[in-house]
């Protein structure tokens, strides 16, 4: 499970890509936990997901919420828009508190993902689920799946900050690996791609 500021999706290996069995059909994960945090007004330090995160473990009330996966995808756009709706007029009402809202959208957007994910190791014949990407480092999200995970008999490898969060260490590895199975790109001809598809790499170091 692939889950960030940039992406949301369910991959898994075969014959020399990884494959994405399901996805975000609009925003990241991410991306809607850092713009609900702006609604509410949380910090940016040290990242607004972490500051949800916090907050939700405060929240006692359960809002219900949409909840949108449509075969092994999902999407986030429209939970987004109506909790932030929610969130004005329930807080002006004294409905709730900000707390019962970051625990309500981290239940319901968590649980969307742990049913695209079990479904995708049900379809893969899978035992073994790797939680990465930022949000990756969200223990919530890290229970659940581990309760779904158990059920199935299976194993969780959940990562923290050191491996979860962007960093140059990780594109330096994948990039060693390609000149270790002889692919180098001329300086001159190297590009970015920003939307380069996970499943467009050529995976050359493993069979």
């Amino acid at each position: 499970l692939y889950v960030s500021g940039g992406n949301t999706q369910v991959i898994s290996y075969a014959r020399q890509r990884y494959r994405i069995f399901g996805e975000t059909l609009d925003i990241a994960v991410g991306n809607c936990l850092d713009r609900f945090a702006r609604v509410l007004g949380l910090s940016n330090d040290p990242s607004p997901g972490y500051n949800i995160e916090q907050e939700a473990k405060k929240g006692t009330k359960l809002i219900p919420l949409p909840y949108v996966v449509k075969g092994m995808d999902v999407s986030f756009s429209g939970i987004l828009s109506y909790i932030e709706k929610e969130a004005n007029e329930q807080l002006a009402a004294g409905q709730c508190t900000p707390a019962d809202l970051c625990f309500s959208l981290q239940e319901t957007i968590f649980s969307m993902l742990v049913e695209i994910t079990e479904r995708a190791m049900a379809h893969c014949g899978r035992s073994q689920v790797l939680i990465v990407g930022g949000v990756g480092c969200n223990l919530r999200l890290q229970e659940m799946m581990q309760i779904m995970v158990n059920e199935r008999g299976g194993t969780l490898c959940a990562m923290d900050d050191r491996y979860c969060i962007d960093n140059g260490a990780m594109i330096a590895y994948t990039g060693s690996l390609h000149f270790r199975y002889g692919h180098v790109t001329p300086v001159a001809k190297a590009t970015c791609t920003q939307r380069y598809r996970t499943d467009d790499v050529e995976i050359v170091w493993r069979s």
